[in-house]
């Protein structure tokens, strides 16, 4: 069955006495599944075209290189993809160089022509429309790093692979600019601020998330289209933090049209424990008073089954033992007891539905909670695609 279809039934066709488990008014939409979600939360997410403008997807690891040499067996999959609320997943990998990108997009392109009655390549805004009508799981080719645009005329050759985002820089500095870890911010190249200029002229979205903070500001100024910062914090709400950006930067962002996705890092949500859903809701309160709703977005940075489900305790427990990693430094990693990545409650492949219940306690409108899961996406690449 249909994701919508199926919601649509249990949100509405089904009586509440239809379900086993219920507790003023919240009840489960699955069956496969104890959580308990509000009827008003399931409806929100299932009217709305609900996009993650950061979620990996699946980690690469042998699950997904199993489906892209293999597509139908993410047959098995499909149900848990369609369960999860997003209707548009934007990838978050990254290339070494532009033949590698070649390959990786030239994998991503067989597998969604392969099943399309599961996926599809998300090429244009009412392509999100199309996905939330009929159930199907939406792919957005998107990079983490613009390494592979070795030159001008690659940003075209991509935009013509599927690629619609491509985030300038990732950690550390490349030809086109610094990045959030470098201790050196010399923010744009000049081939960087070419690179920005051709990603405007042929339509495909200038991602800040990990740049510089000078390579933000610049990369802002510069682009003619609404930039995107798809998944980072407020610096405001965690001070110090190189993956956070400041005000200056979001009301810039802002006054080109862009948008802002808030990511679920528990060190990136706040510099020391504990760190609970309240503390990353605080970042779209702060984000909604500071520019307006229509500036904020999802953007998660987990694949669907995140961090703190995928890998093992011990495993997640020797990274945080690891403090002299340089990573560990940047980033400021912190964690509780269990050693979780994400933050607790909105950290498994139904988070979508948690984060709808907390902007209904935090009093948020209807219309503000769809804008934020997909409507201001699809303003911001409705003025950006071509």
């Amino acid at each position: 069955m249909k994701r919508r279809t199926f919601l649509t039934h249990v949100a509405a066709a089904l009586p509440l006495t239809a379900f086993p488990n219920i507790n003023f008014n919240h009840y489960r939409f699955s069956p496969f599944s104890y959580a308990e979600y509000s009827r008003r939360a399931v409806d929100l997410v299932q009217r709305s075209v609900v996009v993650d403008m950061l979620n990996q997807f699946s980690m690469p690891g042998e699950e997904l290189s199993g489906w892209l040499d293999n597509p139908s067996t993410f047959e098995a999959s499909v149900q848990k993809y369609r369960d999860s609320g997003v209707d548009a997943f934007a990838l978050g990998h990254s290339a070494r160089d532009r033949n590698d990108g070649l390959n990786f997009f030239t994998r991503w392109n067989r597998f969604i022509a392969a099943i399309p009655n599961f996926v599809r390549r998300i090429d244009k805004s009412s392509d999100l429309d199309y996905v939330n009508r009929n159930g199907l799981t939406g792919i957005i080719l998107t990079f983490q790093d613009s390494r592979h645009f070795e030159t001008l005329d690659d940003v075209a050759m991509f935009y013509k692979f599927g690629q619609r985002l491509s985030q300038l820089t990732y950690n550390y500095k490349n030809q086109i600019g610094s990045g959030a870890f470098d201790n050196e911010d010399n923010g744009l190249t000049d081939y960087g601020r070419k690179v920005v200029a051709k990603m405007n002229e042929v339509g495909m979205c200038v991602d800040l998330s990990h740049c510089s903070d000078r390579t933000t500001l610049e990369a802002i100024e510069l682009s003619t289209r609404p930039p995107i910062i798809t998944h980072a914090n407020c610096r405001a709400l965690n001070a110090g933090n190189p993956r956070t950006k400041t005000d200056e930067m979001i009301k810039n962002l802002a006054a080109k049209g862009g948008l802002f996705g808030v990511a679920e890092i528990r060190f990136m949500v706040r510099g020391s424990e504990p760190v609970t859903v309240e503390h990353f809701l605080d970042h779209y309160d702060h984000l909604i008073k500071l520019v307006g709703v229509e500036h904020a977005g999802i953007g998660t940075d987990f694949d669907l089954d995140t961090d703190d489900g995928r890998v093992p305790f011990e495993e997640r427990k020797q990274m945080f033992a690891d403090t002299t990693n340089e990573r560990f430094r940047k980033y400021r990693m912190h964690s509780n007891d269990k050693f979780l990545i994400g933050v607790e409650g909105i950290n498994h492949p139904k988070r979508i539905f948690d984060i709808v219940e907390g902007f209904i306690r935090r009093g948020y409108s209807d219309e503000s909670i769809e804008m934020i899961l997909g409507k201001n996406f699809s303003r911001v690449v409705s003025a950006t695609w071509k």
